[in-house]
């Protein structure tokens, strides 16, 4: 079982930086790959980026290539995604994933947190 809290989201300005922390809960959790995904008002939830259980691979939607990193600490329990020169289109709340395997969708997510919001200005 594994709790994932979000936070660090907020208003920011096109171009500009802000790093997402999600904290986790469980004994487990070093064995989850994790994930970011993102949901506009109106949009489907769609895949940001990934990592896997020991941190050596990643994988990231080409929408945000070059520009977002998704890391994460197991000894803190912690999945981040720095983002990086934020465009408009990155306005979107933004959950923290976890599962057993690889994630790619949200249909292989097993585990959710609440989201948090980012919104970037022009």
């Amino acid at each position: 079982q594994v709790q994932l809290v979000e936070s660090g989201g907020g208003l920011v300005q096109a171009g500009g930086s802000l790093r997402l922390s999600c904290a986790a809960s469980g004994r487990t959790f070093s064995t989850y790959y994790t994930a970011w995904f993102r949901q506009a008002p109106g949009k489907e939830r769609e895949f940001v980026a990934t990592i896997n259980a020991n941190g050596l691979a990643t994988y990231y939607a080409h929408s945000v290539k070059n520009r977002f990193t998704i890391s994460r600490d197991n000894a803190q329990n912690t999945v981040f995604l720095q983002m990086n020169t934020l465009k408009s289109e990155d306005t979107a709340v933004y959950y923290c994933a976890a599962a057993r395997s690889d994630i790619r969708a949200t249909q292989n997510v097993q585990f959710w947190g609440q989201g948090t919001q980012v919104t970037v200005s022009s």
